[in-house]
């Protein structure tokens, strides 16, 4: 029978290492809290390795497969759950979901899995194996699934955090789809205006003038044009072909991206990023809900699936996606662990609303913290909705009055000097 190394804690809360024989895990589990104990750790003793198969690759253990859509993540995790409802053993579970999946990446993953578990390692600790798949957070709460002996159950609030995360992002990215498109399009098409269009008046205009002074407002849309058809005298030439302001203008939003990935490498400058995109009108109200939405729909549920607290906000500062919640919720751990309360540092930060902070309290005084927080998850989900499309009804028209202006500066220039030649002949006349 195999033997189950584990730690618990008894009722005076004493650290418990021993070992308990069991068929499986979750036998040696039920064993444990028989004797009084509460588990914190269980795993199998000295399970020997499975050995490497024919023609397989050596190295294939921690980093060895490469990142993987979310939303395979999100299925595995749905599926996994519904076999383990079924009763399905782990092992077996995984070389079903493995089957089942497409060639390619995961599926490779998948069967790695399986070959940690069927060498002795639990489920939560072959997840680990491959952060590039599955992240701290799933790790986390599987963890707690194993410990608790409700992994299907575990299993199945992952997916539903998972989901409710994947149309987030989706709605604010759709939301997003529409203006950047029309953006792009006009951006385009006033490049090859004031590139082949507009400079052919310049001569045209010239002539019919003979020597008059243009009109201010023309003078600078011939500027601006020459400037991005040509660019100064001393810009470089390729195949006789002159880089102009074109050249600029096109890069400029290329290196803009580069560098702000560059500098998210480094945490001083996403602090920045992160406290400038904040303080910005609408957009910085924006993010602050987005953001508030994510740490506490993820602090919800690993409280919820039974993590401890303090691990919770680790986990959760990890994955918050901005530094300055992030920062906030360190503060907030160093202070728990000092013996306050969650909602006393929540609020001296002065990063979230008071509303979050009132629920918090409520949360922790009536022992339903995670509720709390999954309520507030979804409060702040609805405000996002309401402000994405709040933000694409003012958007439209912001765009259309700017494009506008831009086109009639345009034929304005055009058609000023016309008028000057006809105001001219006029006065001849």
């Amino acid at each position: 029978m195999p033997v189950f190394q584990y730690e618990a804690l008894d009722a005076q809360g004493v650290e418990i290492k021993d070992e308990v024989e069991a068929l499986s895990q979750k036998e040696a589990i039920s064993k444990i809290r028989n004797l009084g104990y509460f588990p914190t750790k269980v795993r199998t003793r000295g399970a020997p390795r499975r050995a490497r198969a024919p023609g397989a690759r050596p190295e294939r253990r921690r980093g060895a497969a490469g990142r993987v859509k979310v939303k395979l993540v999100t299925q595995f995790a749905r599926q996994l759950s519904t076999l383990q409802d079924a009763g399905l053993p782990i092992l077996r579970s995984l070389r079903i979901l493995q089957e089942q999946q497409k060639a390619g990446t995961f599926k490779k993953v998948i069967g790695y899995v399986a070959d940690e578990i069927e060498g002795g390692s639990t489920l939560s600790e072959a997840l680990g194996r491959f952060p590039k798949c599955f992240d701290r957070l799933l790790v986390n709460m599987v963890a707690a699934g194993e410990t608790g002996g409700v992994l299907d159950l575990i299993l199945s609030r992952v997916a539903d955090f998972m989901e409710k995360a994947q149309k987030l992002k989706s709605r604010v990215r759709s939301a997003m789809v529409y203006p950047a498109v029309v953006i792009t399009a006009a951006f385009v098409i006033l490049l090859l205006l004031m590139t082949f269009v507009v400079p052919q008046f310049k001569t045209v205009l010239s002539e019919m003038l003979e020597g008059a002074q243009l009109h201010w407002v023309t003078r600078t849309v011939l500027g601006i044009s020459h400037w991005i058809a040509f660019g100064p005298d001393w810009a470089p030439r390729i195949y006789g072909v002159p880089i102009g302001g074109w050249a600029v203008l096109v890069s400029v939003p290329f290196l803009t991206i580069f560098a702000l990935r560059f500098a998210k490498r480094f945490r001083a400058a996403r602090l920045v990023l992160d406290t400038t995109k904040l303080k910005l009108p609408l957009i910085g109200q924006l993010s602050g809900n987005i953001a508030v939405t994510r740490w506490t729909r993820t602090l919800g549920t690993l409280i919820m699936a039974g993590v401890p607290i303090l691990d919770g906000i680790n986990v959760t500062a990890e994955t918050a996606g901005n530094e300055v919640y992030t920062n906030m919720l360190h503060n907030v751990h160093n202070s728990i662990r000092q013996g306050d309360t969650f909602a006393s540092p929540l609020r001296q930060s002065k990063t979230v609303d008071a509303i979050v902070c009132n629920m918090v309290s409520v949360g922790e005084e009536t022992g339903d913290l995670d509720k709390m927080l999954l309520k507030v998850a979804d409060n702040y989900d609805e405000q996002v909705d309401v402000m994405v499309a709040s933000l694409m009804s003012l958007l439209e028209p912001i765009m259309i009055i700017v494009l506008g202006l831009i086109v009639m500066t345009i034929v304005l220039a055009i058609f000023l000097p016309m008028i000057q030649i006809i105001t001219g002949l006029s006065g001849g006349a």
